[in-house]
């Protein structure tokens, strides 16, 4: 018991003093059911429809007594595409709220986003979005305890501490701006690659009295879709984001099996590898618009040896739509991805 107690303490510290310091941002290992927290200009970048919502769950370190939970929604829309004969407009918006260690430290986020999407000729399209919203941070103080409050057998929370916490609670406004291209020169071959820039207006975040400024993100991705023949699509995929002294390199792909015939369902299944982190596992399934996904994250690194390798599951489910009653303009623009 004495164990559990230090290593929650640990943990305590540990958030505590992280905390003015600069950290890599939430993420979802499936970057791609992400869209929004990706890139900005993903919004209205729907390849395979007009408009779509989805959820993410993310459940890390479960094996340990205080697992990190995050959990995000996302919708976006296509507007215009039946008046701007080469672009169009996207808008959309996203929530993501975060709970995490031993003082269940929560983080909650609501961005609203718009991006224009111009074609450039037959075969390729730029795009460029902003986001900006609110994020609110707060902590419960009662749940930790500090090196000063250890009396020599068990940190004990009814001695004072001199921790120089102001308070227990921010709030900031935040701004993102990025560009993608996509390239489709045949029905079978697409690729899309982006950039963007998170944090663009260095907000404040810390619970001390001190002027810590959240260091930018700087992210960028590639996907490519290449259809082999009327069974099978495969999806290769990378990403790459930096802050500050934090790096994170995904690498990997999944292939895509038409059970159906027609492409009414369809089967998924790939594998990822986050650099000196986790390899990561997903299937998938998808019945007509709907598709769900699960991935699960298995430790890699050094802490595989604490937590038996147990390292997050992941759920993603995104439905994507098409307008009724379309132009042919807006349908060749909602069909530039490959598709069964």
């Amino acid at each position: 018991m004495k164990a559990l107690e230090k290593f929650l303490a640990g943990l305590g510290v540990m958030l505590i003093a992280a905390l003015p310091l600069s950290a890599q941002d939430l993420h979802f290992s499936q970057f791609y059911n992400s869209p929004l927290l990706t890139n900005p200009a993903n919004t209205g970048f729907i390849p395979d429809g007009n408009y779509r919502i989805g959820v993410n769950y993310r459940d890390q370190w479960t094996s340990i007594p205080v697992p990190y939970k995050t959990m995000s929604a996302f919708g976006d829309f296509q507007l215009l595409r039946d008046r701007l004969e080469y672009g169009w407009l996207g808008v959309g918006g996203v929530l993501l709220r975060d709970v995490a260690g031993a003082g269940d430290l929560t983080s909650t986020k609501a961005y609203g986003s718009i991006a224009y999407h111009q074609l450039l000729g037959q075969s390729s399209l730029l795009s460029l979005g902003f986001n900006g919203g609110v994020a609110n941070k707060h902590v419960d103080i009662t749940k930790l305890t500090f090196g000063d409050q250890w009396n020599g057998q068990f940190f004990d929370s009814a001695i004072p501490t001199a921790e120089p916490i102001q308070n227990n609670r921010v709030n900031y406004f935040d701004l993102q701006v990025g560009m993608n291209y996509a390239y489709f020169p045949t029905d079978n071959i697409y690729v899309n690659v982006g950039a963007s820039v998170q944090h663009l207006n260095h907000p404040r975040e810390t619970f001390y009295n001190t002027n810590n400024e959240i260091a930018r993100r700087y992210i960028g991705f590639l996907n490519a879709s290449i259809k082999l023949n009327d069974k099978v699509i495969v999806n290769p995929g990378g990403y790459y984001s930096w802050q500050t002294k934090s790096t994170e390199l995904v690498l990997g792909g999944n292939v895509a099996y038409n059970l159906s015939g027609d492409g009414v369902q369809q089967l998924y299944g790939g594998a990822y590898y986050r650099a000196h982190d986790a390899a990561i596992f997903m299937v998938g399934y998808q019945l007509q618009q709907l598709k769900f996904n699960f991935s699960y994250d298995v430790t890699t690194s050094s802490l595989a040896v604490n937590n038996g390798r147990q390292g997050a599951y992941e759920i993603g489910i995104v439905y994507t739509g098409l307008y009724p009653n379309r132009s042919f303009g807006a349908a060749r623009r909602s069909t530039i991805c490959p598709s069964f």
